[in-house]
């Protein structure tokens, strides 16, 4: 099994098309199918199911790109490393953010490696905690940055910065919360909350665990710009970090509040496999996400009030007094 057969193998199983996949490798198609075909005759197994829809993994094909994934990724570093030592920066570059970084940082990021980096191909995506963990762990991703997970992984972490995460609603509505507000009295309004399997509600549901709080989010929602137009549209409230926020309070259409008591904290960190060197590209572009994204923080946490300066109102207990109903 050559090198290059395994670079056609993973593209195509990345691509899941022949033609994409060999418009992407700049080859043409017959040869991208003979090096797969003589890589299943060479291995005695079929890699890809073909139809109409177009190719996916056979569980043959799932198990060698756990193998295979890795040695590419070493014989890529390999080339940069000897690259780097003719003082140019180049190569391939997978890197996995979380949706609130990505929401922030992936556009600005990817603008500046392009600019300063030519010769690096940056391939980025976004995705859960959990997932983006997987993924550097079988050596589909150079590294991620992810929220700290509570529970210990297999891989190398490093922090990168602390972020508040505040109280947030529509900029015009009803809804003004404490003068000194606590984390306990998002109990009292309607929230949008993102599901349990997100990153950012296992951060929320453990502090509100520590503090003898059942979060009940009436809606829930993943994609955190939708969730944000529904702040920005309804009377419902959310609690999420500031960069999540940004450009939201940007415009104006939502106001956020941090807590004067009971605050809570995510912690963003990047990770990548111990066993694995980081390439000089995968600093490059390291650097340059991570320096985004404390600019981000930073703009966005000066767009946060410390506190409404009123009474608590609009909560769901007044509501269902007065009859009011989220608009």
């Amino acid at each position: 099994m050559e090198l290059r057969q395994m670079q056609y193998f993973l593209c195509l199983a990345d691509e899941k098309n022949v033609t994409r996949a060999a418009r992407r490798l700049n080859i043409v198609q017959p040869a991208l199918s003979m090096q797969i075909a003589k890589l299943e005759v060479e291995l005695g197994q079929r890699l890809f199911d073909r139809s109409v829809q177009g190719m996916t993994l056979t569980s043959a094909g799932e198990a060698l790109v756990r193998l295979t994934a890795p040695i590419v990724r070493d014989a890529e570093y390999a080339r940069q490393e000897m690259a780097q030592i003719g003082g140019r920066i180049s190569g391939r570059v997978a890197v996995g953010l979380i949706t609130s970084v990505a929401q922030s940082t992936m556009a600005s990021s990817s603008a500046t490696v392009a600019r300063r980096y030519p010769e690096i191909i940056l391939s980025a995506c976004e995705g859960y905690t959990e997932t983006l963990v997987d993924w550097v762990n079988s050596g589909q991703l150079d590294f991620a940055l992810i929220n700290v997970p509570r529970r210990r992984t297999p891989l190398a972490a490093h922090h990168i910065m602390d972020e508040e995460m505040v109280f947030a609603c529509r900029k015009d509505g009803p809804i003004r919360p404490a003068a000194k507000l606590r984390f306990d009295h998002i109990a009292n309004f309607d929230l949008v909350l993102p599901s349990k399997r997100h990153g950012l509600r296992l951060i929320l549901d453990e502090h509100a665990a520590a503090l003898g709080i059942d979060l009940r989010p009436r809606l829930e929602l993943d994609t955190l710009p939708a969730l944000c137009d529904v702040i920005a549209t309804t009377d419902f409230a959310t609690v999420l970090p500031t960069i999540a926020l940004r450009q939201s309070l940007a415009s104006g259409t939502t106001r956020a509040h941090r807590f004067d008591a009971q605050r809570i904290v995510r912690s963003i960190a990047w990770v990548h496999h111990p066993r694995r060197a980081v390439s000089v590209a995968a600093k490059a572009v390291l650097d340059v996400i991570s320096h985004d994204l404390a600019q981000a923080a930073a703009v966005a946490k000066q767009l946060a009030e410390p506190g409404s300066g009123g009474a608590a109102s609009s909560s769901r207990k007044q509501r269902r007094k007065t009859g009011k109903t989220i608009s």
